[in-house]
């Protein structure tokens, strides 16, 4: 071959392979996740006792399923007549996923302010299985906090240094909505907090459940919006397919007349979801809080119902969507 023109052509060649390679839509054809088939109800308002106020409200939550193969649901109660910060945790359990209206089985935890816990600050439970133990990340207000249970039903604050808090940032504020997922020998808890007033999904990451890296913002900004609280709560990432994730992001828990709104977005990276930017947007759902997982080879969401008075599952399928 002419020397002139290989050194046209091997240029021309790796630039052609680069413009290949960098196009999202010949890269990967993201996948988007939709309701399949109709929802049903799990859990309703509960009743309080003491504490039950007019206008209290289910919010976050955690579904896992217990030793014994009982469903378990504990949420995160708002606006009721606890101290501080009015929430504190109810549990139901059901003897089946497909079960409607599980049992009500009381107030499962409340703040403990000899502890540190803010009273009144109990937020958003979230609950893995790692080593016959059953460990639930939780937030006290401004700390994300452990606990434990050897039944997936009785669980007991893990105390080091006479806290259960495993981090928080006063900087972040409200550090709240934790969830833990997984990779090789990496464990990433994604949770939510506002400095300044303004949203923004962080992640540690820790190889020991216990000691945690600094924070990363992994999300912020984009068309679901920026400089109010609730831009980005309930952060919760799926991985359908090995190494694309999945983040869903609620902008709006929404009401009848204001439908719920959580934005997804697909990334290869656990530490980035975009920031301030949209490049990897799926779509949206209208629900609040959801919790994705997986039974029996079948994807589910739990979410808030629309008007935030109990929890609700569907199915859950995975459909490809074409990337520009």
């Amino acid at each position: 071959m002419n020397t002139q023109i290989k050194y046209i052509l091997v240029p021309l060649a790796i630039f052609v392979l680069a413009t290949h390679c960098n196009s999202p839509s010949q890269i990967y054809h993201s996948l988007q996740p939709v309701i399949d088939g109709e929802w049903w109800q799990i859990a309703g308002n509960p009743e309080l006792g003491a504490f039950t106020a007019e206008e209290q409200q289910p919010v976050d939550f955690g579904i896992w399923q217990a030793k014994d193969g009982t469903w378990q649901l504990w949420s995160c109660i708002r606006k009721t007549k606890e101290m501080g910060n009015t929430r504190l945790f109810h549990r139901w359990e059901g003897k089946s996923l497909f079960d409607r209206n599980w049992e009500p089985k009381g107030i499962a935890m409340r703040a403990d302010t000899t502890l540190g816990e803010q009273a009144g600050g109990m937020q958003a439970p979230y609950v893995l299985k790692h080593q016959n133990k059953y460990l639930m990340f939780y937030g006290d207000w401004n700390r994300i906090c452990l606990a434990a249970s050897e039944d997936g039903k009785n669980f007991q604050r893990i105390i080091r240094d006479g806290s259960p808090a495993l981090f928080g940032d006063t900087l972040e504020t409200n550090t709240r909505d934790a969830m833990v997922i997984r990779k090789n020998h990496e464990w990433y808890c994604y949770y939510t907090a506002h400095p300044n007033m303004d949203g923004r999904v962080f992640v540690r990451t820790s190889t020991d459940l216990i000691n945690w890296s600094e924070s990363y913002v992994v999300a912020y900004g984009g068309q679901a919006g920026k400089g109010k609280l609730w831009y980005a709560e309930c952060p919760f990432v799926a991985e359908p397919e090995t190494g694309h994730y999945y983040l869903f992001r609620t902008q709006s828990y929404g009401a009848v007349t204001n439908p719920p709104k959580t934005s997804i977005y697909h990334s290869t990276d656990l530490k980035n979801f975009g920031i301030d930017n949209d490049r990897g947007f799926v779509g949206t759902l209208e629900v609040a809080a959801p919790e994705i997982f997986k039974f029996e080879n079948q994807w589910y969401i739990a979410a808030l119902m629309p008007n935030i008075d109990g929890i609700r599952v569907a199915k859950l399928a995975w459909v490809p969507r074409e990337t520009e």
